[in-house]
């Protein structure tokens, strides 16, 4: 197949235009976490634990690490964040530790938010605001 100029240059300014469109985000909090859960009610309180600091002077790199002694799996997720799902942490029966630690990009100040899944099938939620004062994702 041979393409004339005009053809060539249609196709890419159709392609240019189609790039530039943005797409929807791939998920909100609630539905991450409705994927996570199954559905179940998610209690907030006690059974994990999320340290995370208060003030992130990047947004590039911002330490966070979850403790949630007993648990099966653990969801972090980044509220303000184009795609709120961060990490997911499964532990098998012979995981010595229940924790996980990891850095994570944030684009602007938000909730970090930690849901354990527990080993009797419960879940537990908890949150920290980080104020970040560079963002990492293109802030």
């Amino acid at each position: 197949m041979i393409l004339s100029r005009r053809e060539a240059l249609v196709l890419a300014l159709g392609s240019v235009a189609a790039a530039a469109i943005p797409l929807p985000a791939l998920a909100s909090v609630e539905e991450a976490v409705a994927a996570f859960t199954g559905g179940a009610a998610v209690t907030d309180g006690a059974g994990v634990t999320l340290t995370a600091p208060e003030i992130a002077e990047n947004g590039n790199t911002v330490p966070v690490s979850v403790d949630a002694p007993g648990a099966s799996a653990i969801m972090v997720l980044a509220a303000g964040n184009p795609t709120p799902a961060v990490a997911t942490f499964t532990f098998g029966e012979l995981a010595g530790a229940h924790m996980a630690s990891t850095r994570i990009r944030l684009s602007k100040t938000q909730d970090v938010i930690a849901i354990a899944k527990l080993a009797d099938g419960s879940f537990v939620r908890t949150s920290s605001e980080v104020k970040v004062t560079i963002g990492g994702c293109g802030g």
